[in-house]
């Protein structure tokens, strides 16, 4: 399953067909090698990312009673959406008498239907976007963070070490900028193996480095309600945008039919999903309040938005370097992973509305760079993507704001209402039985529960914009 793990979400949902579905109702052909480890290593590299690094704070509002709860009911409802999903991954087809559904779009489009599809691709397109923008603001400021590291260790902690982040964001922009002229770039199996060894790595050693602190310390920092707001209604606020950062680490559901689908299908694929589903949100919970909890142990009501950089005054700086320098390099390549799907589906519409236009089919070589080819309509589309992401990033600059909107805007429609709906439908379960009730009341707890966390996480955006 190249490039469609490491990191969080490092996947890629969508298909290179045209219409961004892949044909599914052919019968079994591949004999699948994929087992129960491989399936829970995807899974743990799909989960296990950036998004961790925001959790410490997340819990400084909560407090050490509602954070570790909050945690646990995200990994259910992530759980329970495998549970459903599992069950989508055949469908019945008059053509061939079971149909395989290889991803998530696949599945929506054969089991609710075209109309129910189209929503969900724009949704599913949505959540690349957010994740450029997200990995743009993460990566630059581990950029700074590493600056201002060897700054302190260099001019001792009473230096000032100020630096705008806008100048890293234009960095990273025009990297991307020039990787993105690659074709077909998310092809490289390599790409997701580095991308999921550097997500581990840096999770890792914020979670060391924590504990380090916590033992400098002395004591367990921090308090059952969390961090002290002046007024009710600003903790209130502070409380639902670390929803929205939460609900941004934990779901896999976009990518777990793409799982699946590498599977042998003896056991059936549904049973070996199951088992790994179960292992994988064990694991990636206790890793998430690893990480956060001992985040917040060691700063307390001081737990910086992104973790790493709380580490910037302190030794060993070298590691903080190394930790920041992880985030970067498995973020250049994540942003391209989740790019190149969104390339390819918009340039193929592009080609077929001008047919004729040769210009947009022709690719140069330039003989100054061998292997190198060129397109008019890649430079022009992919370059004005990342300054649109960039542009973004560079215009609201806020981790903990941004990660907050991009964990809410579909949290809930990829994770509960799609697969409950696809279940429903499945299981052929009538809208009046009690097990129909029960889950639209699932839905519909979650729902306000995202509306809040989403409304909390735009609030505070703009309140970080304009303050």
């Amino acid at each position: 399953m190249a490039a469609k793990t490491g990191g969080d979400d490092l996947q890629t949902p969508l298909s290179e067909s045209d219409s961004s579905f892949s044909d599914n109702d052919e019968p079994f052909k591949n004999e699948k090698s994929g087992n129960v480890w491989t399936a829970l290593a995807h899974i743990i590299t799909a989960v296990i990312g950036s998004g961790v690094l925001s959790l410490a704070w997340s819990i400084s509002q909560l407090g050490w009673i509602a954070a570790p709860i909050t945690m646990i009911a995200f990994a259910s409802v992530t759980l329970t959406s495998a549970m459903f999903l599992k069950e989508c991954y055949k469908s019945p087809n008059p053509a061939c008498g079971s149909a395989r559904n290889g991803s998530y779009l696949d599945a929506v489009r054969t089991i609710l239907g075209k109309k129910n599809a189209w929503v969900c691709g724009i949704i599913v397109r949505i959540n690349f976007i957010k994740l450029g923008i997200v990995y743009t603001i993460t990566s630059s400021i581990s950029m700074r963070a590493i600056q201002r590291s060897n700054c302190y260790h260099n001019e001792g902690h009473e230096a000032a070490c100020t630096y705008r982040v806008t100048y890293y964001m234009l960095i990273f922009g025009i990297i991307q900028a020039l990787v993105s002229q690659i074709p077909n770039f998310r092809n490289t199996e390599w790409l997701s193996v580095i991308a999921a060894i550097m997500s581990f790595t840096y999770a890792t050693i914020g979670s060391a480095l924590g504990l380090a602190k916590v033992i400098e310390n002395g004591e367990i920092k921090g308090s059952i309600g969390g961090v002290p707001t002046s007024t009710p209604a600003k903790k209130v606020w502070a409380v639902s945008q670390a929803l929205g950062d939460i609900a941004f680490a934990f779901p896999f559901s976009v990518i777990f039919l793409e799982i699946q689908d590498t599977l042998r299908s003896n056991p059936p694929e549904k049973v070996t999903m199951k088992k790994a589903s179960i292992m994988a949100v064990c694991i990636t919970t206790f890793f998430n309040l690893c990480c956060g909890g001992l985040g917040y142990a060691a700063f307390g009501n001081s737990t910086p938005g992104n973790l790493l950089t709380g580490f910037g005054f302190y030794e060993p700086y070298w590691l903080v370097d190394f930790a920041n320098a992880c985030v970067v390099l498995h973020l250049v390549g994540g942003y391209q992973v989740f790019s190149q799907p969104l390339f390819a589906i918009t340039e193929r519409w592009i080609v077929k509305k001008f047919p004729n236009c040769q210009t947009l089919h022709k690719d140069y070589n330039p003989k100054s760079i061998p292997g190198l080819r060129l397109n008019l309509l890649r430079l022009c589309f992919r370059t004005a993507y990342v300054a649109f992401t960039t542009g973004f990033a560079i215009l609201f600059p806020y981790f903990n704001q941004v990660v907050g909107v991009a964990g809410a805007i579909n949290f809930w429609p990829i994770v509960v209402y799609f697969p409950v709906e696809m279940y429903l439908v499945q299981k052929n379960i009538g809208p009046q039985t009690k097990k129909s009730i029960i889950l639209r009341i699932f839905c519909f707890v979650t729902l306000v529960v995202i509306l809040f966390a989403f409304v909390g996480s735009i609030k505070g955006l703009i309140t970080a914009r304009f303050s």
